[in-house]
C-alpha cells in the first residue's frame, strides 16, 4: 500500500461505524481502532497469503455513510497536527454539538499544537451533522473533524 491508499483508508474508517479494522498485505500490516487507541502500522511475519476480505469490509461502510450524507455536505478537516478539544476548558460546554447551526467565524473546536491553543473557526455557515474526532484525541493534518451541511 502506498501513503495515499493508507490515508484514504483512514478517512473511510474515521467516517464509518467500524470500531476496528485490520489489513495485512504481504509483510505490511495496518490496524486501525477507534476509542482512544493509536493506529499502528508494522511489518507482519506471515506464511499465509494476506486476506483480501479486510479492505472489502471498508467499502460497504463507505457506501452506507455516503447514502445518508446530503449532497451539500462537506468535511471540515484539521489544518494542523495537534490535539482536538471540543471545549475551551474541561469545565466548559463544547463549542458545538451535532445538530447545531454555526455561523461563519464561530469557533468549532480547539487544536493544541506545541502548547498553543488554536481555535478552529467555521469558514462558512453550516449545520453540524457529525463530530468525527473524540475530545483529547490526537489529530493529523487534513484529518476530517466535522461533517457539516452548508446552509
Amino acid at each position: 500500500m502506498n501513503l495515499k491508499e493508507i490515508k484514504d483508508l483512514i478517512k473511510v474508517f474515521n467516517t464509518s461505524n467500524l470500531s476496528k479494522l485490520k489489513v495485512e498485505n504481504g509483510d505490511f500490516g495496518l490496524t486501525l481502532e477507534k476509542g482512544g487507541t493509536a493506529a499502528a502500522a508494522a511489518p507482519v511475519q506471515s506464511s499465509a497469503p494476506a486476506p483480501a476480505a479486510a479492505p472489502a469490509q471498508a467499502a460497504p461502510a463507505q457506501e452506507e455513510s455516503q447514502k445518508s450524507i446530503p449532497d451539500n455536505a462537506v468535511y471540515i478537516t484539521s489544518p494542523m497536527v495537534g490535539t482536538f478539544y471540543r471545549s475551551p476548558s474541561p469545565d466548559s460546554p463544547p463549542f458545538v454539538k451535532v445538530g447545531d447551526t454555526v455561523r461563519k467565524g464561530q469557533p468549532l473546536c480547539i487544536l493544541e499544537a506545541m502548547k498553543i491553543m488554536n481555535e478552529l473557526e467555521a469558514e462558512f455557515d453550516c449545520k453540524i451533522l457529525e463530530i468525527l474526532a473524540e475530545d483529547g484525541q490526537p489529530v493529523e493534518y487534513d484529518m476530517p473533524l466535522f461533517l457539516v451541511e452548508k446552509v
